[in-house]
């Protein structure tokens, strides 16, 4: 992976971290220096970019706080979704709720155009990208 590519992911990593920009400009930015997919594990604090030509890059973030739920609730994730697609939730405040949702991790799908949604039991919900 060459500079300016995990430049790029490390700077959008911090930006949507921060809450400084939406979901639609992380995937944006992510797809011009042609990531795949990514994985967010919350328990481990690790997010894994990985590219179109088998090139990764693994990012540590901060735990979180207060336990993750142990019960997924689908509706709650979908709910937090929707707050975020609609611009009222950034990023922060999606990983608290989703968390509270029994929301372990998710992976993005971005080749894809969708993301699916993990519980402690193997749950899963995938939500597919606004048109």
């Amino acid at each position: 992976m060459n500079e300016h590519t995990q430049a790029a992911i490390q700077a959008t990593f911090e930006a949507s971290n921060q809450g400084r920009i939406h979901f639609g400009e992380v995937i944006a930015r992510l797809s011009s220096v042609q990531v795949e997919s990514y994985h967010v594990d919350y328990r481990a604090g690790r997010s894994t970019y990985h590219l179109h030509d088998g090139a990764s890059l693994d990012l540590g973030f901060e735990r979180p706080q207060e336990a993750i739920a142990d019960t997924f609730d689908g509706d709650a994730v979908r709910a937090a979704i929707l707050g975020a697609q609609q611009g009222r939730v950034m990023y922060p405040e999606f990983k608290l709720l989703s968390q509270r949702a029994g929301c372990t991790g998710y992976t993005v799908w971005i080749a894809g155009r969708h993301v699916t949604y993990f519980g402690r039991r193997g749950e899963t919900h995938v939500e597919r990208f606004p048109d």
